[in-house]
């Protein structure tokens, strides 16, 4: 018995090298695990607005193209090739704040992306003096108040994006605040 308390140090070390081994030989980044959702159907949701609690949008309706805004305004447009981008954030959240103002960016140049922003686990007067404050590039706000939605998406920590194509199928997943490097080289070309 004595032996093995000997090597057991020796054994650990030999399986830590080899997990890490095996991480640089596939190339593999351990901050971003992969998606289990990513080229599959987004999971189905429902999402009451932020600033009215009898607006509400759903997966269903960002399948079918209908995108409601905020203000309450319905869009439907089966010909434009429309994607959805969906951010997690919190007033709390401190990388979501570093990321905020690039989301303008991807709105003025891409104007055929929906910006669904959801709050998570946020009180929604927090969300609002914050969006006041920073201003508001999202097409709609829902909440997530008890977390289901991010849990049905996977969400590890805040912020996370998901970008959904015209079939509702998640093609795009990245944990962690947006960059402009990271629009330019990995969301841009899906556009």
């Amino acid at each position: 018995m004595k032996k093995i308390f000997k090597f057991l140090p020796l054994f650990l070390l030999t399986f830590v090298c080899i997990f890490f081994l095996l991480f640089i030989i596939l190339q593999k980044d351990p901050r971003s695990p992969p998606s289990a959702l990513l080229n599959k159907e987004m999971p189905v949701f429902s999402t009451t607005s932020l600033y009215s609690e009898y607006v509400k949008l759903s997966s269903d309706n960002i399948k079918r193209n209908v995108n409601i805004s905020s203000n309450n305004n319905v869009n439907t447009n089966n010909n434009i090739k429309k994607y959805t981008l969906i951010n997690f954030f919190a007033s709390w959240c401190t990388p979501c704040k570093v990321e905020h103002n690039l989301f303008f960016e991807i709105k003025n140049d891409y104007p055929n992306v929906f910006l669904l922003g959801i709050t998570h686990k946020d009180k929604p007067t927090d969300s609002q003096k914050y969006l006041n404050e920073e201003g508001n590039p999202y097409s709609f706000v829902g909440l997530d108040q008890d977390g289901k939605i991010a849990l049905e998406f996977g969400v590890f920590g805040l912020p996370e994006t998901f970008i959904i194509n015209n079939d509702g199928k998640i093609i795009f997943k990245h944990m962690g605040p947006l960059t402009k490097k990271i629009i330019d080289n990995e969301i841009s070309p899906l556009f």
